[in-house]
């Protein structure tokens, strides 16, 4: 038997991250567990989550002249955190074998073998209970559903969906929409159309933002057999034209705040301007007319992925700081 050095060296030379089988040449120290249990719960995008719904709850807070900061807000954001960073576990649990394939994912504990399935999915459906509980019991039953159905429409349908069709990007956009929804009906207890401009906000931006992933690694989603549409499509046409539209249907759509009264004229300025920048990187991809395999429009992908993740924090940070109270 080999021992883990020989396989690193190995596996290193022909540029590759070795595979260990738990168990036999991979001994992990309770650091090490803590470390890949952590990675289990994807921190970026449930950072990302978290500050999403933290938006929503300070909104709806303001506008209702109810306490911003508060131990209440701690626990709803906690229990939005533990129920986002229980479905990337299960997420990675389903899609382990086409983590395995990609070069971007390989190295996650449960494809590399650093860890095994049955930890990690009672690791997720605890810390998944623990955040709909602490939901309920610290917020209030709507939004301990709403995070329910989120998580498990994440899970059993999008995650499956991926190997089957392009549509999955569609219908991954309801649960990715959610999270400033939760942060407001946290604080209301119902469903209005404050709520749902902040659904619809979320749901529009994530078009642009996911496809530019799929189109930078197209490669690495056709290996794995995930059905993204640059993969399906490589020519690029079908997925420039959705970022265009999507991106073009945002502007009007992150405007309905002032309109309904949670923020003002310097945000619907700044939307405005925010917007047609967003959109700006996605008129750039689409001028080049090259197809998602050319190395050039992938340099153009990233700045549109990047655009993306800066748009949505300022336009947030944007309606908080210029409020109606």
């Amino acid at each position: 038997m080999k021992s883990t050095a020989e396989i690193h060296a190995e596996t290193t030379v022909r540029g590759i991250q070795p595979t260990i089988t738990v168990g036999e040449t991979y001994a992990p120290t309770p650091v090490s567990r803590i470390s890949d249990t952590f990675a289990l719960f994807k921190p970026r995008v449930t950072s990302l989550v978290v500050l999403t719904a933290w938006s929503g709850y300070f909104l709806a807070a303001r506008k209702f002249h109810l306490a911003q900061f508060s131990w209440k807000l701690g626990a709803d954001l906690l229990g939005v955190g533990l129920v986002s960073s229980a479905a990337a576990t299960l997420n990675q649990v389903l899609e382990r074998n086409a983590d395995a394939r990609m070069m971007r994912t390989r190295n996650r504990p449960l494809p590399s073998k650093r860890m095994s399935v049955p930890p990690a999915i009672i690791t997720g459906s605890l810390i998944g209970i623990a955040g709909i509980a602490l939901l309920a019991l610290e917020g209030n039953p709507l939004t301990a559903l709403l995070a329910l159905l989120t998580a498990l429409a994440y899970v059993f349908i999008y995650t499956p969906l991926k190997m089957k069709s392009p549509v999955s990007t569609f219908v991954g956009a309801f649960p990715g929409a959610m999270p400033a929804v939760l942060g407001w009906t946290a604080v209301t207890g119902k469903l209005d159309w404050d709520a749902l401009a902040l659904f619809a906000i979320g749901f529009f931006w994530q078009f642009p933002h996911f496809f530019a992933i799929a189109w930078l690694y197209r490669e690495d989603y056709e290996r794995a057999g995930i059905r993204m549409l640059p993969v399906v499509r490589p020519d690029g046409e079908g997925t420039i034209r959705r970022i265009l539209g999507y991106g073009a249907v945002l502007i009007p759509i992150s405007l309905l705040p002032t309109y309904l009264g949670i923020a003002g004229r310097a945000y619907f300025f700044g939307a405005i301007v925010l917007g047609f920048a967003y959109l700006y990187f996605g008129i750039r991809l689409a001028l080049l007319r090259l197809p998602a395999t050319s190395a050039q429009s992938k340099k153009e992908a990233r700045q549109l992925l990047r655009a993306s993740v800066v748009y949505l924090p300022l336009l947030l940070a944007l309606m908080m700081i210029d409020g109606v109270k």
